[in-house]
């Protein structure tokens, strides 16, 4: 007897009307997106101006999709906000390919985040990990790191957090289920438009 792998909101709104399953899926994501924490936002969007303040460098790292989130992000905070004077010296470090695979070749693809903040990373910076299921063991090893030389890490995590979620300082959890790809990330590419837009009208009227 083979067990079935639990379905989780996706499969059981899914229709074979695509007019119906966007609607169904959009309703969610509004749903999933009502019961984040606000505070916890608030929170993180403080830890990037403290950052900013001391001119500190800002780490986002993440694996896929939340791969490309973090470059996202790390292009709206330095780029987006349109302040050259006082930047936020903000970098992804998903992006360099040349660097990633030589890491991953050479000392394995759970050490790729590690030995970037081991030549880049000093105290006093932030890392900001992305993950939806939180267990991603190359984000893992680099908070770990992290903490031992005085980064604060935030954790942006969904599913059931894994352990990124119970090791960083802060962080903002999305609560979609397990295997909720989707609303996650999307939840995430959220949390960066919200956050890049507060920041760039929060210096512009400081």
């Amino acid at each position: 007897m083979t067990s079935q792998i639990p379905k989780n909101n996706i499969d059981l709104f899914y229709s074979s009307n695509p007019e119906v399953f966007a609607k169904n899926y959009l309703d969610y994501l509004c749903k999933v997106l009502q019961a984040i924490s606000l505070k916890d936002i608030a929170t993180f969007t403080e830890s990037l101006l403290i950052a900013r303040e001391k001119g500190s460098s800002i780490f986002f790292a993440g694996n896929g999709g939340s791969a490309a989130t973090a470059s996202h992000f790390a292009n709206d905070i330095s780029i987006g906000t349109n302040d050259y004077k006082k930047p936020f010296r903000a970098i992804s470090l998903s992006d360099n390919i040349a660097v990633l695979t030589a890491l991953g070749n050479d000392f394995g693809y759970e050490e790729i985040f590690v030995r970037q903040l081991k030549v880049l990373g000093k105290k006093g910076d932030i890392l900001v990990c992305i993950s939806a299921s939180g267990n991603s063991k190359n984000l893992i090893n680099a908070v770990d790191f992290a903490k031992q030389i005085g980064i604060k890490t935030i954790a942006l995590t969904s599913f059931d957090g894994g352990k990124l979620k119970k090791i960083a300082d802060e962080g903002v959890h999305v609560p979609a289920e397990m295997k909720e790809y989707g609303p996650a990330e999307d939840v995430h590419m959220v949390l960066d438009h919200l956050v890049s837009a507060f920041l760039m009208r929060y210096i512009k009227n400081a």
